[in-house]
C-alpha cells in the first residue's frame, strides 16, 4: 500500500512537472517573431520519437524511484534509498536529460525556435541545481556509498556501466 501511494504522489509531481514546463515552453513561442523565421516542417518527423524516447526515460527514472528508492523525484519527497539502477547505471541525471529530450522534441513539433533555445536554458537550470543543491544533498543523505557512485557514474554524458 506503501508504494501504491508513494506512485501516486509521484504521478502527481511528474503532471505538475509536465504541466510547468510545457507552459512556460509554450509561453516562450511568442520570442519566434523575433527570430524573423521558424523552423523548417520537416523538423517535425523527429519531434514525436524525442518526445516518446524523453517520456519512456522520464516514466523509467520515476519508476525506479517509487521501486528501488521508495521515493518520488520531487526534491521534498525525495528516495530514501540511493538510486543506481534502471537509468541511473548509466548517467546521474537521466531525468533531467529524457525532460530535455521532450522539450526539445516539444519545440520541434511547434517549428519554435525559441522552444528548442528554451530546452537548453532548462538544461543549463538543471545543471546549476544538481551541482549548487542536489550533489550536495545526496551525499549529505547517502555519504560514501552516494560519492563512490558519483566516481563511477557520469553526471550527464552517458556511458555503459562498467
Amino acid at each position: 500500500m506503501l508504494k501504491l501511494f508513494t506512485a501516486l504522489r509521484a504521478l502527481f509531481y511528474a503532471t505538475a512537472f509536465v504541466y510547468l514546463w510545457g507552459y512556460l515552453a509554450l509561453s516562450v513561442r511568442r520570442y519566434d517573431e523575433g527570430f524573423g523565421f521558424s523552423l523548417p516542417v520537416s523538423v517535425e518527423t523527429a519531434a514525436i520519437p524525442l518526445m516518446i524516447i524523453g517520456g519512456m526515460i522520464v516514466i523509467s527514472c520515476i519508476a525506479t524511484f517509487v521501486l528501488r528508492g521508495d521515493g518520488t523525484p520531487a526534491p521534498f519527497d525525495a528516495p530514501r534509498q540511493l538510486v543506481a539502477r534502471g537509468p541511473y547505471r548509466y548517467v546521474r541525471n537521466p531525468m533531467y536529460l529524457g525532460a530535455a529530450v521532450v522539450l526539445i522534441g516539444f519545440g520541434l513539433l511547434y517549428q519554435s525556435l525559441s522552444m528548442v533555445l528554451f530546452s537548453l536554458l532548462f538544461l543549463i537550470l538543471a545543471h546549476v541545481f544538481v551541482i549548487v543543491h542536489e550533489e550536495h544533498a545526496l551525499e549529505k543523505t547517502f555519504g560514501k556509498s552516494y560519492r563512490e557512485y558519483k566516481e563511477r557514474v557520469p553526471r550527464w554524458i552517458p556511458k555503459k556501466p562498467g
